[in-house]
């Protein structure tokens, strides 16, 4: 006796399953190596120095000028927000029951979590703490006297 499973019916198509497939595989992965950025992060601002008194603009002026924390802040950012929003979105079909409503809730998410990639990348990648001509006055570590 054999059992035959019948293929589930979907209001979307097979491309569309092949997505979903490979966002749970992102939400895995991303979601893994967050840990490791995240308990990083935590343990570097919170127990290493001076603690959460020690955090302000030299400190992170400071963590900054180094390109390892950039890259590290950089990847917890992109990882961090695609996660999230992935994750919203797959609320999003879960509980939109109008196709138009969940496509308007889809791009919404997507335009919103791009944009704050774009910004928060910016801010990462032209961050510059000697902008001002005092300022190895108050962050002598960081910028050199010119």
């Amino acid at each position: 006796m054999s059992v035959v499973i019948e293929q589930p019916k979907s209001p979307r198509s097979r491309k569309a399953a092949n997505w979903e497939k490979y966002g749970w595989m992102y939400m895995r992965a991303s979601g893994a190596i967050l840990l490791i950025l995240i308990f990083g992060h935590l343990y570097v601002n919170l127990f290493v120095g001076q603690g959460i008194k020690g955090i302000d603009f030299a400190f992170v002026a400071g963590k900054w000028a180094n390109p390892f924390w950039k890259v590290w802040d950089g990847l917890m950012l992109w990882l961090a927000l695609i996660h999230g929003t992935n994750g919203m979105r797959t609320i999003a079909n879960d509980y939109a029951e109008r196709p138009m409503v969940r496509k308007v809730l889809n791009y919404t998410l997507w335009i919103v979590c791009a944009a704050l990639i774009i910004l928060g990348t910016l801010v990462i990648t032209t961050f510059d703490p000697c902008i001002d001509p005092n300022a190895s006055t108050y962050l002598p570590g960081v910028c050199a006297v010119k």
